[in-house]
């Protein structure tokens, strides 16, 4: 751990000592976000944070049912099926006074469209966007696309004189740095303002008296602090002893005392996000592996070896305790395109995994790295250490890095990406589009952003851009079912679980587990109120 992290861990650690502010609200997980720009980081904490304080034309609620935001209506033109057609809703200020208008939305996904966005995969189909009047926004889409109003909800809006005021309208190579203003310094039109950002140490918010819905939620919260706390312990002794409010991340092993504590709610439902292991396959000779000079990754049979070495219901019941749903397609059961049939883990079996490694040419073996968050998702680096014996039973020896999310997540930025990495993927469209078009498209600058392990093909890329614009629904549903056999059958990534959540919260709060895992805490009031 460098010093200047040990450091902040330090202070976030006595900040949960120190006494609660009047009306302070106290919310502790186990990382912080990466920013504050609504259009970098397309990252979970990042969004649970900053959705807070932005807002998109649409949002989707606690069981991801979508809704109108900034957004009061929307359409498909019947006589142009490329252009979606929004009216904005009226009498919306920015936090700073200024008044929301189409300006800002045209200003906003140009915004998000740009290189250094992380939202450019949900916007891939768009060919323009423009104004009509200061309450009509139209989308042009490259071809007609039936599903794009489900990607409307990550598009955060941000106020274009301030971005331009404050010399952030074009995010900069280094999103993450005191070069950009919007990484540590905020104004939407979110239920929050923005008070105060110490990364990895503190983030407090303020109720946004002036919010355009501020009769039509509760919004009991007068002073929200979100405090980053790598450590398990340390969160759980913060809730126990009543200085947390709100613990997001709630380690495994503490759930049933949790559960019997009087005054805590404990939540626990399935979250959008599966967990799987990806790879480098396109490297001649992957940095970190020893494999005779060659790219062990490349090699179908390999990819099958490990899916077969990996004991999915060890993990579920010995790693995770029984807080996970063995998977083995990367989408959760309530995303379009899931069936049953996909979702079946392949069979344990060592001998076949051993035979395949052998036809492959690697029967003595082969040495590789695995890089793994380690304060990202629920029992993360519990995970990756649970695979490297499973995998040395085959001959795989696996050296485990194991790395805070910020890390981890530039390294699945670069090309190449990790030799073998552990990742975790919420649908947030709740569509299988979405998903390959983030995960298994060529990285060509508009999709495939998240697509670490160099995989490209052709006749992938033409099948997703047409699912992308295929409106008849049942010769959609069958490019997406054609899609994921020939998918799965590659094993580019080897599905390991469904993630699930827990929250807990003093008995004075109720939050329901939100499936995205992003709470919206406008929605939080005392009970009684």
């Amino acid at each position: 751990m460098s010093r200047s992290r040990a450091a902040a861990l330090l202070f976030a650690l006595l900040a949960l000592l120190l006494p609660a502010a009047a009306q302070a609200f106290v919310w502790a997980r186990s990382s912080d976000a990466l920013t504050l720009d609504p259009h970098v980081a397309n990252e979970g904490p990042t969004t649970a944070l900053v959705q807070n304080i932005y807002e998109g034309l649409t949002e989707r609620d606690r069981t991801g049912r979508l809704g109108p935001l900034l957004a009061v209506s929307w359409r498909m033109l019947p006589e142009d099926p490329t252009i979606w057609e929004f009216k904005l809703r009226q009498g919306v200020v920015f936090q700073d006074g200024s008044r929301f208008s189409a300006d800002d939305v045209v200003f906003s996904y140009r915004r998000a469209l740009q290189p250094n966005s992380g939202f450019r995969d949900h916007l891939a189909s768009v060919a323009d966007i423009e104004k009509v009047d200061d309450t009509t926004v139209r989308i042009r889409t490259r071809r007609p696309n039936p599903v794009f109003i489900a990607n409307t909800p990550a598009i955060l809006i941000m106020s274009k004189a301030w971005a331009e005021r404050h010399g952030t309208a074009t995010i900069p190579d280094s999103p993450i740095s005191d070069a950009n203003f919007a990484n540590a310094h905020a104004n939407g039109t979110g239920a929050f303002v923005l008070v105060s950002r110490q990364p990895l140490v503190r983030t407090v918010l303020k109720r946004n008296e002036a919010y355009w819905n501020r009769g039509g939620v509760p919004l009991g919260i007068a002073e929200l602090t979100y405090l980053p706390v790598p450590q398990a312990s340390a969160r759980v002794a913060a809730l126990l002893a009543g200085t947390v409010d709100f613990l997001q991340d709630v380690p495994i092993q503490d759930l049933p005392r949790l559960r019997a504590r009087p005054g805590l709610t404990v939540t626990t439902g399935v979250e959008n996000r599966t967990i799987f292991l990806g790879f480098d396959v396109a490297s001649p000779a992957p940095h970190g592996t020893e494999a005779g000079g060659r790219n062990p990754f490349a090699d179908l049979r390999v990819r099958r070896a490990m899916n077969l070495a990996i004991d999915r219901d060890y993990i579920r019941r010995a790693v995770m305790r029984g807080e996970a749903l063995p998977s083995g397609i990367i989408i959760p059961p309530f995303v379009d395109g899931w069936t049953r049939e996909l979702d079946m883990p392949p069979p344990f079996s060592l001998p076949e995994a051993r035979q395949l490694l052998a036809e492959a040419g690697y029967s003595e073996g082969f040495s590789t790295t695995l890089y793994c968050p380690n304060d990202r998702y629920v029992y993360d680096e519990e995970t990756c250490r649970a695979l490297v014996p499973m995998l040395a039973r085959i001959g795989i020896r696996v050296t485990l890095v194991a790395q805070p999310q910020a890390a981890q997540s530039q390294a699945l930025r670069r090309t190449p990406g990790p030799d073998v990495f552990l990742a975790g993927w919420g649908t947030l469209t709740y569509d299988s589009e979405y998903l390959f078009s983030s995960l298994y498209h060529s990285r060509d600058g508009q999709r495939g952003t998240y697509n670490a392990t160099g995989y490209s093909d052709a006749e992938t890329d033409a099948l997703i851009d047409r699912i992308s614009g295929e409106i008849d629904r049942s010769r959609r549903a069958g490019l997406v079912a054609q899609l994921w056999q020939k998918l799965r059958n590659q094993t580019i990534y080897l599905p390991l679980f469904h993630q699930m959540l827990s929250y807990a919260t003093k008995e004075a709060y109720e939050i329901p587990v939100d499936v995205a895992n992003t709470p919206k805490l406008k929605l939080v009031a005392a009970r009684g109120q």
